[in-house]
């Protein structure tokens, strides 16, 4: 077959974006800012009842979706959730909103979910681990969607879990479920001390992921430069070539042969983002 019957898969980029005024806005303000994949909320990430989706939103959403060539959306999970907390009320309600994210995220047709699994303050690291993947389990028990959960790589700060290569592959393993699947943060993975600096440093740590949880399970990278120097174990996002990670480091990442079936979305401050944007699409192979 000739090239021309070929069909290339190249790395999209994409950033998360506001759902103000209603999330059938997303799709619009991902396009104003040169978005070729996006991501959003679907409901306020600090609390409070999830809006109701109804048909007229999903049509308008997905309308303009396509209006705008949009490739690829996905959902992130509201940050107060916690599968690894002392109290069950909080365990309990963590797993039931993101079953709800998943369920709301199909009806959008969104990819994937991705979620962090928590912190263990006030709990033994076996028994977060166990509450953890008892969580994702009840999650998962009968769901039937579309979108499809992702665990998401964390900065390592305080007795946060899934910092660690490993303890997401425990999760995994532990849930037993095969399509659930990894969100890389470059900037989670970079403060919890794997290198990303250049060429070499992004073959060595794939290697490792690669032999701990399986290039099989990642699905998608939040593609962010880090304030934190590398194992400094905190969330500080900056943006592309500003940070510790730098230019050369996303310039490996980007045209990484084992990363170009995946899609970046990009978590900095709005302000910035159509530039980091442009930056990563002049790297694209």
């Amino acid at each position: 077959m000739g090239e021309e019957g070929v069909r290339r898969v190249i790395m999209l980029f994409g950033a998360h974006v506001s759902i103000a005024g209603g999330l059938e806005n997303a799709p619009v303000n991902a396009a104003e800012i040169g978005c070729e994949v996006f991501q959003m909320f679907t409901r306020s990430p600090q609390g409070g009842p999830a809006p109701k989706i109804t048909e007229e939103m999903i049509a308008t959403f997905r309308a303009r979706c396509s209006k705008y060539k949009l490739k690829e959306w996905v959902v992130h999970t509201p940050y107060y959730l916690n599968f690894a907390s002392a109290k069950p009320a909080i365990r309990g309600s963590s797993a039931r909103n993101v079953r709800e994210e998943l369920e709301r995220a199909s009806l959008l047709g969104a990819t994937y979910v991705m979620f962090h699994p928590g912190s263990a303050s006030g709990v033994r690291e076996g028994a977060a681990m166990k509450f953890v993947i008892e969580g994702v389990k009840k999650v998962l028990d009968g769901y039937d969607g579309s979108a499809k959960l992702l665990i998401e790589i964390s900065a390592g700060a305080g007795m946060v879990i899934g910092d660690r290569f490993e303890e997401v592959a425990e999760i995994i393993k532990g849930v037993g479920h095969p399509e659930l699947g990894v969100c890389f943060d470059t900037a989670h993975a970079f403060a919890s001390g794997y290198d990303l600096r250049d060429r070499k440093a992004v073959d060595a740590t794939l290697k490792i992921f690669d032999q701990t949880i399986g290039l099989k399970r990642l699905k998608m990278l939040h593609a962010n430069d880090s304030k934190i120097e590398l194992g400094g174990r905190r969330d500080r996002h900056e943006h592309i070539g500003d940070g510790f990670i730098g230019m050369e480091g996303f310039r490996a990442i980007v045209t990484h042969p084992k990363l170009q079936k995946l899609n970046l979305f990009l978590e900095t401050e709005p302000e910035g983002t159509e530039r980091d944007l442009k930056t990563l699409k002049k790297m694209r192979v």
